[in-house]
């Protein structure tokens, strides 16, 4: 049963890096892609949209399908579903083509995410002990195999039908292969309890479901806004050269990964409570420090901040949702994933409306309101008192 349970953390490990390196096989692929197709940065961003709205059905799907055929089935058939669908951008040669094809990719990245993450939350459950923030983080480790893959490919002179074909087999070959040892699935009358429960029960539920969706939402925006103007933020406000300003996502990023691989144990000895909690108050204070400092140094080390102090609050905010009531652990992660995804998309726009009315720089203060907000609700992970603690997850 160890060697099994050892078994499964591994593939959810590879499946993590295979929803990584897929999605970053694409994002590497973007300016060819467009040069193809023949359009504008505008229309773009509009297409991106659509990739989006895709990946939010598909976690609604994948969710729901978890929780009534289990993840073990749903996760090979949705990493299979991804890998297909990442070969029909490259494949596209109208604008029309390359819509839907995005929209098909989406769906089937947004069903692979959630379906993981319910497996996690299952394995999570199973060695009764924080792990969650790990499989986070081995998902950025994919981002890093898509680039290198994807440099690769451009200096031997593939095209990107020729590269995400390729990504595409590997990535059906490795979610069949690595589907052997995924946790049996649980009927879900055995994980629950819940038959006949009060609706005042149910009801109390949703609404922490819902909790948890908002402020995952409101991290997630922030994340975003990291990702797409923390470089702008160094060249235009603190007139970094360019090669500097790079250093701002870059050190976000690297301390987003390393917070990731750490946090499981902070949880474990502190509880996802404390996690949550001091992670946001810190990246409140690294947010505030980028937002009214006047040097790069001192910035640098904001984007730092904030990296390492956001690092472990969505995987806390998943883990907490999918124990909320086993039985519909795939539902209830699709919800908050599903809202938190909006945040990340809408974050950049948000920042983007209000440099109409402000400095760049101080917009960022709106994130460090949204981390506060975070800071003060994190006790929304505490579980009810009348639900069993199978995962010590709390302070």
């Amino acid at each position: 049963m160890e060697r099994a349970l050892r078994a499964s953390r591994v593939v959810t490990f590879v499946y993590f890096i295979l929803n990584g390196t897929l999605l970053g096989m694409w994002v590497v692929q973007i300016p060819a892609v467009e040069g193809r197709v023949g359009i504008s940065h505008a229309t773009l961003g509009g297409f991106l949209v659509l990739l989006g709205a895709g990946a939010f059905a598909g976690m609604q799907v994948g969710g729901r399908l978890s929780d009534r055929l289990g993840a073990r089935t749903v996760v090979p058939l949705a990493g299979v579903l991804c890998s297909v669908t990442l070969v029909l951008p490259g494949l596209a040669a109208e604008p029309w083509t390359l819509g839907a094809a995005l929209l098909l990719f989406g769906f089937g990245n947004g069903t692979l995410d959630v379906s993981m993450n319910a497996h996690a939350v299952q394995v999570e459950r199973a060695y009764e002990r924080p792990v969650m923030s790990a499989f986070h983080a081995t998902f950025s480790v994919g981002g890093v195999l898509a680039a290198l893959a994807g440099a690769a490919a451009l200096g031997i002179g593939w095209d990107p039908a020729t590269t995400l074909g390729t990504a595409a087999g590997v990535g059906v070959i490795v979610a069949l292969v690595s589907a052997r040892g995924l946790l049996p699935s649980v009927p879900a009358a055995t994980v629950s309890g819940a038959e006949g429960e009060p609706d005042v029960k149910k009801r109390l539920v949703t609404a922490r479901i819902w909790l948890l969706a908002v402020l995952t939402l409101l991290v997630m925006l922030c994340e975003g806004a990291a990702n797409d103007w923390s470089v702008l933020h160094l060249k235009t406000v603190l007139d970094a050269p360019e090669s500097t300003a790079a250093f701002a996502y870059g050190t976000y990023a690297a301390t987003m990964t390393v917070g990731r691989l750490l946090a499981d144990r902070i949880s474990a000895r502190f509880g996802s409570v404390a996690v949550l909690r001091y992670g946001a108050a810190l990246a409140a204070l690294g947010i505030t420090v980028v937002a009214l400092s006047p040097w790069i140094w001192a910035a640098l080390t904001g984007w730092a901040l904030f990296g390492l102090g956001l690092s472990g609050c969505v995987p806390q905010l998943f883990s907490a949702a999918g124990h909320t009531d086993p039985a519909a652990a795939g539902t209830n992660v699709s919800r908050v994933a599903g809202l938190g995804y909006i945040g990340m998309l809408a974050g950049p726009a948000v920042i983007g409306w209000l440099t109409h009315l402000m400095a760049l720089n101080h917009t960022f203060l709106l994130l460090t309101l949204f981390c506060a907000t975070t800071t003060v609700a994190a006790g929304i992970l505490r579980p009810a008192p009348d639900r069993p603690r199978t995962v010590e997850l709390t302070s």
